[in-house]
């Protein structure tokens, strides 16, 4: 029986990298199934804008900082990532500057829409129905009581 023997096979180096779990620091999901939050990579990656250029522009535009998690990671929003959308168009395409973008960011009335219950762009805070869903099921509570 003339077998050759087989090759040595390369030791495997047992992974160093721990599994993350599903949901993790707000990465909640709502109920159309959509991720509520996104961290900083992911809009970077949805967006096409770099992470170190959207910290900037959050410094620049201090209306437009994230909610952060409680270990410090900036929390998106899907009406931030249409606003950032929107900045992106305004400076790369439009070719405004920081100032005139925010501006025209101003006449749209994208800063203070931010903080009202509806932007000019058709983007809703979902604040009312939120308050509106908790009060139902405080009410369902109630009558079982």
């Amino acid at each position: 029986m003339d077998r050759e023997p087989s090759p040595p096979q390369p030791a495997t180096k047992p992974s160093t990298r721990r599994a993350r779990p599903a949901q993790s620091d707000g990465a909640d999901e709502n109920a159309a199934g959509g991720k509520r939050y996104y961290r900083i990579g992911e809009v970077s990656r949805i967006t096409g804008v770099k992470a170190h250029v959207l910290r900037y522009w959050e410094s620049e535009f201090r209306w437009m900082a994230p909610a952060k998690s409680r270990s410090q990671q900036r929390l998106y929003r899907q009406r931030d990532i249409e606003v950032i959308l929107l900045l992106k168009r305004l400076l790369h395409e439009e070719r405004f500057t920081i100032a005139g973008a925010r501006k025209r960011l101003r006449e749209l009335g994208v800063a203070k829409a931010l903080e009202a219950p509806q932007l000019d762009l058709g983007l809703e805070i979902d604040h009312a129905s939120r308050y509106r869903r908790i009060r139902e099921e405080l009410e369902a509570i109630k009558a079982m009581l």
